[in-house]
């Protein structure tokens, strides 16, 4: 599938494949293709298409969408991601990541856009979990603090449903958000709590936390109050640290590999997870 995505690109020049999971993106030129997923929902799909396009200084505007031996491909500009040496050197954009998302989140979501999809990864990679044969004591916490999580708040806020680091590109001199695959309706505190998981869990960098949320409020970001920003952001993020130690155990597992540090990292959060609660009540 690798040569026709590369033939979709209608360019010139190396063809690189980026990823190739459940979903195969291809860079062919200056153009990027994906291939999503088999079960993909086309009119959603095309909902947020039509969203991304309608959001310039924001997301990155797609290209075009195609359908391949029974997959939906889209087409976009190709744009430079971050890399490992933007991390060693210090200069990842967190203050561009928070005010992107400010302007995202200052817009209200269109009715046809489906709700966003950041919550509904936590029971799927619950199911994850359940399925990789994770040994009992190192799933144990992970589910326990699973079992203490609220329900989900509604929202109708325009929201990236799957936001980090990886999820900004620099294109034309400006960077811009990407993959719009969970853009919908929903709580935007969810879109800032993968770095707040990462916080409490000792893997980000205090200073590159505070970076982040006060470019964010600065911005004019709502999602969480300027006195008191874990009021809206603690149980997302518990919810994220849930996901999170899911997927990393999970995949330690099937590789046949013992949790690393990121992972015993998130784990050991999960305890306190429990621990907080069990002390709340």
């Amino acid at each position: 599938m690798i040569e026709e995505l590369a033939r979709l690109a209608r360019r010139d020049g190396p063809v690189t494949v980026l990823k190739q999971t459940r979903v195969l993106v291809v860079r062919a030129g200056d153009v990027v293709v994906k291939a999503h997923p088999p079960d993909t929902d086309e009119r959603a799909l095309r909902a947020r298409l039509d969203a991304a396009a309608n959001l310039p200084g924001v997301m990155l505007p797609p290209l075009g969408l195609e359908r391949l031996d029974g997959r939906l491909v889209t087409i976009w500009p190709a744009g430079d991601a971050l890399t490992i040496d933007d991390v060693d050197a210090g200069t990842t954009p967190w203050e561009e990541g928070g005010r992107l998302l400010a302007l995202l989140h200052s817009r209200t979501a269109p009715p046809e856009l489906p709700p966003a999809g950041g919550p509904s990864r936590l029971p799927r990679a619950m199911a994850d979990l359940a399925a990789a044969g994770v040994p009992g004591p190192v799933a144990a916490p992970i589910r326990a603090a699973y079992a203490t999580l609220p329900p989900d708040r509604a929202g109708g806020t325009l929201t990236h449903g799957d936001w980090h680091l990886g999820q900004i590109v620099r294109h034309d001199g400006a960077w811009l958000l990407i993959d719009p695959d969970d853009l919908g309706a929903g709580d935007p505190a969810w879109d800032l709590a993968r770095p707040a998981a990462w916080y409490a869990a000792g893997l980000l960098d205090p200073r590159d936390w505070e970076r982040f949320l006060t470019a964010y409020l600065s911005a004019g970001g709502t999602a969480v109050s300027t006195d008191d920003p874990w009021r809206e952001l603690d149980a997302p993020a518990r919810a994220l640290t849930v996901q999170l130690a899911a997927t990393a155990v999970a995949t330690a597992a099937r590789a046949g590999e013992p949790p690393d540090d990121a992972a015993e990292a998130l784990v050991s959060a999960c305890r306190r997870i429990v621990a907080a609660t069990e002390a709340e009540t």
